[in-house]
């Protein structure tokens, strides 16, 4: 077991640090905590890329807190033929069984010197016995991932800019942040865009304005909302007001999928009143009257097809498609298509 002491870091400032080395990694767990996924997410591709780069052929592995036994436990992180070094990964903490927790802190209390072990825990009171348990392990770290203040955007934007190797002033990424929103997955494709088109100089107002300035997040999820409630001529009509008007694809694909998210945590939340139904879907409480409507037309099988197919458009987007329009139109039509056929 590392002798280091357990340890707290944030990932909700902002990003474009130094990732962590295996050193950080290996023989320990790192627990991630909060209800921003984006960032969370974060955590987990770097944790395996610093073990990826230690040992290129080190196997990941990846698992829900559900179906976690300590035999599965165990398996995950003993050596395989191929490699001694593993990154193990557990989602959903908060639904370990019961008849799982001893086994967990106990390897938690003594990891495999060459497996990183990442606990990815959402957010809420649910679970939070073993987090506490788990704070107290000196080879636990824990990085947070609490959704963002508002102050805190712009310098959120600012060091994306920065880890692409350009410069943003306060004034521009605030401009970016009321032109996008506050979605970090959108912000992160903002800045990315700007800096691959304007290589290494300073990203000024003037420059945000023009790729995203006026109405660009809504007329994105214009057409994504459109399309999930099955309104093929709108979407269609909204789709092209956009890219006529300059708003980038990776916005629209980007609505797309906030949409597709939005509608599989309505599907399986279970808060009682509006406030907390708001919280747990992760949407303004306004938002859950459109996301109702468009859930009628949606069963498990086809919200599951439909987010394949955001992240295949997603995919060939940021992938330079030769015609970007197309991809969109065709998801478009995927969409609605998925929805109407029933």
């Amino acid at each position: 077991m590392a002798a280091a002491s357990s340890s707290t870091r944030s990932a909700a400032r902002p990003a474009g640090g130094r990732g962590p080395s295996a050193a950080d990694v290996l023989g320990r767990v790192t627990l991630v905590t909060g209800k921003e996924e984006f960032l969370g997410e974060r955590t987990v591709v770097a944790v395996r890329a610093a073990v990826r780069a230690h040992d290129p052929e080190a196997e990941l592995a990846d698992s829900p807190a559900a179906d976690l036994t300590l035999a599965t436990l165990g398996e995950m992180s003993a050596a395989s033929l191929f490699s001694s070094t593993r990154c193990v990964v557990v989602r959903a903490l908060e639904h370990l069984p019961e008849e799982s927790v001893a086994g967990l802190l106990a390897y938690a209390a003594d990891p495999v010197e060459d497996v990183a072990l990442v606990l990815v825990h959402g957010g809420g009171a649910k679970g939070s016995g073993v987090l506490a348990k788990l704070r107290k392990l000196p080879a636990v770290t824990e990085v947070k991932s609490a959704e963002l203040r508002a102050s805190e955007y712009p310098s959120f934007v600012a060091a994306e800019v920065r880890s692409h190797g350009a410069r943003i002033d306060q004034e521009a990424a605030s401009v970016l942040v009321q032109a996008v929103g506050q979605d970090l997955r959108s912000l992160a494709a903002a800045a990315h865009q700007l800096t691959n088109d304007f290589l290494g100089e300073n990203l000024t107002v003037e420059k945000v304005k023009q790729y995203f300035g006026g109405r660009a997040e809504a007329k994105s999820f214009a057409v994504a909302d459109a399309a999930f409630s099955g309104h093929t001529r709108a979407a269609l009509e909204e789709l092209r007001w956009a890219l006529d008007n300059g708003v980038a694809s990776v916005l629209v694909t980007s609505a797309f999928a906030g949409s597709a998210r939005g509608l599989a945590r309505l599907r399986s939340a279970r808060g009682r009143g509006e406030a907390d139904l708001a919280r747990e879907v992760g949407v303004p409480p306004w938002k859950l009257r459109t996301l109702r409507d468009q859930l009628r037309g949606w069963d498990d099988d086809g919200l599951a097809r439909a987010i394949r197919a955001v992240a295949r458009a997603d995919a060939d987007i940021k992938g330079a498609a030769s015609d970007p329009s197309y991809t969109l139109e065709r998801l478009v039509l995927t969409i609605t298509g998925l929805r109407t056929q029933r």
